[in-house]
């Protein structure tokens, strides 16, 4: 029996508000870009340098997309957590594969939002956190509704 752990967490900002797209199976799928930064001293110069890695976040739980599309704004600092998954497709006319790899928030998958931006009014909204809820059917395979 194979044993194996798959997950990604992460904290950062969103560099966009969240990408909702329709799938032909009348579903939706909500796409994230999520900016990480580090920082770290170059030894030949002395340099602080700042270096920015962008991420991808996809879900198709249909209350997290309704979430997402609320309140996942361009700016957010948000924590993500859920399993890495890789896709490969290739494009008419090509020869060749392409490949990404993103964070695929999967039931126990969680989002938090952990700044509280101001409302119209000054008031600070309502965002929170939301964790995708276990599945109660089968698991389908999402590779046949990604819409590429």
């Amino acid at each position: 029996m194979a044993f194996g752990l798959n997950m990604a967490q992460l904290i950062g900002r969103l560099g966009a508000d969240v990408t909702i797209n329709h799938l032909a199976s009348g579903g939706r799928v909500a796409n994230m870009s999520i900016a990480t930064d580090e920082s770290y001293i170059d030894r030949q110069t002395g340099d602080r340098k700042d270096q920015t890695q962008w991420h991808r976040v996809v879900t198709f739980q249909n209350g997290l997309v309704d979430m997402l599309e609320k309140h996942a704004k361009k700016g957010r600092l948000v924590y993500v957590s859920g399993k890495l998954q890789t896709r490969n497709w290739r494009k008419d006319g090509e020869d060749s594969d392409r490949y990404s790899t993103e964070i695929l928030l999967v039931p126990g998958g969680r989002v938090q939002f952990l700044d509280k931006p101001a409302n119209g009014n000054g008031a600070p909204a309502q965002g929170g956190e939301a964790t995708v809820p276990a599945a109660s059917g089968p698991a389908t395979d999402m590779d046949d509704e990604i819409p590429f």
